[in-house]
């Protein structure tokens, strides 16, 4: 029996299609820049064919667009479908909205391009792009905060939903201030040398910051099945546990060498059992079986190897090598992108599943992720004894590098289909509008 009621199945709205098409636009340009830097890994005498914009700006550009672009406009379809401005008198705002983020992430491509930084990972927006895509930020959500105002004292906004949207707009507020603030290189350094580097405390506030998301977002888009009370009550209980536990650890210039460190990023492994038993308290549309099952068994082996590559005698040989490559991917490419595309198939509902959900992508996708994360892991292990081993080009190590380059390959194809399957969707969209005037095309 469900305890908040069925879900209707989702309506096909332009504004959610739309930032479905440009996220898997960004996917698709974010995997083919991969692509060219495997090549050049692999024949770094093509280098000098790309003039000033070199392989260090790229990978910027590489990185980012996967950041802002694939991983986060997503969840402008879940925002315009949690606020309800994909329907109604705010629908024609919800496409300019997702054109003006990709034009502020096209502006920041173009300024890494063209050898602007903060110099901060992930935190690369300086001047002109630096204002323009805390803009756009801004932009949505004042969008955001017209839809909440709208829909008051309607079906939309029950009491629990319009509290929660209303934390959720206050929580969104300060970001592209502190984005824009963050984004200074005069507010803290990029390299602190006081912090100590990774500690037990540090990995388990950022393993907990992920945490709180996984536990937070079904609310707004899924309904809950009987016995879920008893499981959010364990589930809630033990991340209030553990943020508690980071309070009293030492985060500073701590080893990750002292027990306290490594046992309590221990503590963390409580999440592979009960996450999955998290979300299969709630009700999702058929469709998301496939995509559930994915990102659940990457979240198991992301927090498993993230204690396992903590250890002593195991952090001492794999930091700084291609190892914490290969895991920083399992959790982009493998478990964040599995999730993403979890989330849009339940946002764009069972009939248009289909688009996300088509099996040869499927396998290409996931095995291509894996591939790329073994391999890349084994040249991790052997650069921790032999650090030339990728820098020298050798057999062994080219060998690697050519089947990361296939498996690069094999995530581009994926990602084709989808963004091709999303293009026929909308075109289904748009003569489905011509033949029938009053439906509202994508």
């Amino acid at each position: 029996m469900d305890e908040s009621g069925q879900n209707a199945e989702p309506v096909r709205t332009a504004g959610v299609t739309t930032a479905v098409q440009h996220s898997l636009g960004w996917l698709v340009f974010g995997n083919a820049i991969g692509v060219m830097i495997a090549v050049l890994l692999l024949l770094p005498q093509l280098n000098p064919w790309l003039g000033e914009w070199t392989y260090g700006r790229w990978m910027m550009v590489h990185m980012n667009t996967a950041l802002y672009g694939w991983c986060s406009l997503p969840m402008l379809a879940l925002l315009f479908r949690a606020y309800g401005v994909d329907r109604g008198g705010l629908a024609a705002w919800c496409r300019p909205a997702v054109w003006l983020w990709s034009a502020a992430l096209l502006a920041g491509s173009y300024s890494w391009l063209r050898g602007h930084s903060s110099g901060k990972l992930f935190l690369d927006w300086s001047g002109y792009s630096r204002v323009f895509f805390p803009l756009a930020l801004v932009g949505l959500w004042v969008l955001l905060a017209l839809g909440f105002a709208q829909n008051r004292g309607t079906g939309q906004n029950d009491s629990g939903a319009s509290f929660a949207r209303m934390a959720g707009l206050l929580v969104l507020l300060p970001v592209p201030f502190a984005l824009y603030m963050s984004a200074n290189p005069n507010v803290y350094a990029a390299v602190n040398p006081a912090s100590g580097g990774p500690t037990g405390a540090s990995q388990l506030e950022s393993t907990l910051g992920v945490v709180l998301i996984l536990l937070a977002l079904p609310f707004g888009i899924a309904g809950r099945l009987t016995g879920f009370r008893r499981i959010a009550i364990v589930a809630w209980g033990i991340f209030v546990a553990e943020a508690l536990l980071t309070l009293v650890l030492g985060s500073g210039d701590v080893s990750h060498r002292a027990p306290s460190q490594y046992l309590s990023l221990a503590s963390a492994l409580v999440w592979i059992p009960l996450m999955p038993a998290y979300y299969a308290r709630f009700q999702w549309n058929p469709g998301t079986r496939r995509w559930r099952t994915a990102f659940l068994a990457w979240w198991i082996g992301l927090v498993l190897t993230g204690w396992v590559m903590f250890l002593p005698g195991v952090l001492d040989r794999v930091k700084f090598t291609d190892a914490l490559v290969g895991h920083s991917l399992a959790a982009v490419a493998g478990f964040l992108s599995a999730y993403v595309l979890f989330i849009l198939v339940q946002v764009l509902g069972e009939s248009d599943a289909w688009i996300l959900n088509r099996t040869w992508s499927f396998y290409a996708w996931n095995l291509g992720v894996l591939s790329y994360v073994i391999v890349i892991m084994i040249a991790g292990w052997i650069e921790g004894e032999d650090p030339a081993f990728t820098i020298v080009p050798g057999l062994a190590r080219n060998i690697i590098y050519i089947i990361r380059l296939l498996t690069g390959v094999s995530m581009l194809a994926g990602s084709v289909e989808w963004l091709m399957a999303s293009l026929a969707l909308k075109i289904e969209s748009n003569a489905a509008a011509l033949q029938h005037p009053g439906v509202k095309a994508a």
